[in-house]
């Protein structure tokens, strides 16, 4: 099975409405992952990012909010904490500590981040890839 990181620029297309660019790409990857063809593994703060983007900047209310927080709890990822020290470095790099919390973890488990965000894709090049570039993996027949 095929195990990436996801960062919030990914996860958040799967609930934007409208669609934004690439939003066919993460709902395919988000296909993947629930046809159990894709593990996914994230630091907790994920969860925060996205009630954040849609309370904020999308202007979601309470209800919608609730829903939001139902259903980021039945995605089950897996929730894995970089080492502060990795996050810093990259901070220091020029990333938020928020998005360095996704490269070093990528990093520290030798794993793909999938993202959306330039500024991810430019300061870690060797660690992040684009979501536009994503192509599901080969499948495995039984």
């Amino acid at each position: 099975m095929n195990e990436l990181v996801l960062d919030a620029s990914v996860v958040l297309k799967w609930f934007a409405s409208p669609p934004e660019q690439n939003t066919a790409t993460a709902r395919r990857v988000r296909a993947e992952y629930e046809a159990g063809r894709l593990a996914v593994v994230i630091p907790s703060l994920l969860y925060l990012e996205l009630v954040n983007v849609a309370g904020r900047r999308w202007g979601w209310g309470e209800t919608p909010l609730l829903g939001l927080a139902a259903a980021l709890g039945e995605l089950a990822f897996e929730a894995r904490e970089p080492e502060l020290s990795a996050v810093a470095a990259w901070t220091a790099r020029g990333l938020t500590a928020y998005d360095a919390a996704y490269v070093a973890l990528a990093e520290q488990w030798s794993l793909t981040l999938l993202t959306d965000d330039q500024q991810i894709l430019a300061v870690a090049p060797q660690v992040a890839k684009p979501l536009a570039s994503w192509e599901p993996g080969p499948r495995r027949e039984g």
